[in-house]
């Protein structure tokens, strides 16, 4: 007996017969579904961008302003006789002084920070004992201290130290409070190294220090990188620690110098903004070179 195969349109369809006589599937196109604009997010990241753009704007065309034009002006306008006359008054006020204090203590901060942080962070990540984790608990803590807390106690501390009134002042505690988000960066990013590096080295006679300098090091460039941006912004514009911990004009870095323009009566607003634009060039430089490591210090290991 002979069983005829029924082809109903639908199967008859799954299959095309090319020239050469070869059955190809029957590809339909599918639809690609409409994407409508997402016109408040839109409208919402415009007007974000204004919030940052506008002030950093101002700041830069003032810079260029007489104190007379001014106050005669439109603030927003640029002005049409722009001046180098508040940044030669800058420079001339021991502007290159306190530019030099304020690189000592912010230099001298990161590179403590990146060198005690890195060292915890690999003995907490290769730690076999309930220690590493123990520390890196404790180190977290600093995380949930703000420092506008502890400025008394280190205040009083400084004080105890003889050392009120120094650029150590300045970069003690900072140090101390750099450490806890600095560990927690490098930790993760130390994390995603495979385990089988480590073995490799240790197998081939390689001890602890080296292993971190030829290993852990150059694979943690991108978070090294990331801390010290991060923790020299925070530095290099810090203003609560020279305000309470400095006194003498030998020892004041970059913020606090903008009171040097302010008089009894009245401020010199041309000049204090001209200070504020020379003041960030050198982070604006380090941050243009080395923005692509950050977003790859910061997101290391997260994602697992």
């Amino acid at each position: 007996m002979s069983t005829e195969t029924v082809k109903t349109p639908e199967r008859a369809a799954e299959k095309v017969v090319t020239p050469a006589g070869r059955p190809t599937p029957n590809r339909r196109k599918a639809r690609k579904p409409t994407e409508r604009p997402n016109v408040l997010a839109g409208i919402s990241g415009w007007l974000w961008l204004a919030v940052i753009i506008l002030p950093i704007y101002f700041i830069v065309i003032t810079a260029f302003r007489d104190r007379s034009d001014l106050a005669q002006s439109n603030p927003l306008v640029p002005s049409t006789e722009p001046t180098l006359g508040n940044f030669v008054r800058v420079i001339e006020n021991d502007f290159f002084h306190f530019f030099l204090n304020s690189v000592i203590v912010t230099l001298a901060t990161v590179a403590v920070v990146l060198a005690v942080s890195l060292m915890a962070s690999y003995y907490i990540v290769r730690s076999v004992s309930a220690g590493g984790q123990r520390l890196f608990s404790v180190i977290l803590l600093g995380i949930a201290i703000p420092v506008q807390a502890t400025i008394i106690p280190v205040y009083y501390l400084i004080r105890q130290l003889g050392l009120y009134d120094t650029l150590w002042a300045l970069i003690l505690p900072q140090i101390a409070f750099a450490i806890p988000l600095s560990v927690l960066i490098i930790v993760n990013f130390v994390r995603d190294i495979p385990a089988e590096l480590f073995e490799s080295m240790r197998m081939d006679g390689a001890g602890e220090w080296k292993i971190l300098w030829n290993l852990v090091v150059p694979m943690s460039i991108p978070a090294l990188m990331t801390v010290g941006i991060y923790q020299a912004l925070q530095v290099w514009n810090g203003f609560l620690f020279p305000l309470i911990l400095t006194q003498s004009r030998d020892v004041r870095v970059l913020p606090l110098s903008l009171w040097e323009y302010q008089g009894q009566f009245a401020i010199d607003v041309p000049a204090t903004l001209a200070a504020v634009v020379l003041s960030a060039v050198p982070l604006l430089v380090a941050y243009i070179l080395g923005r692509r490591y950050i977003v790859a210090g910061l997101t290391a290991g997260f994602g697992k």
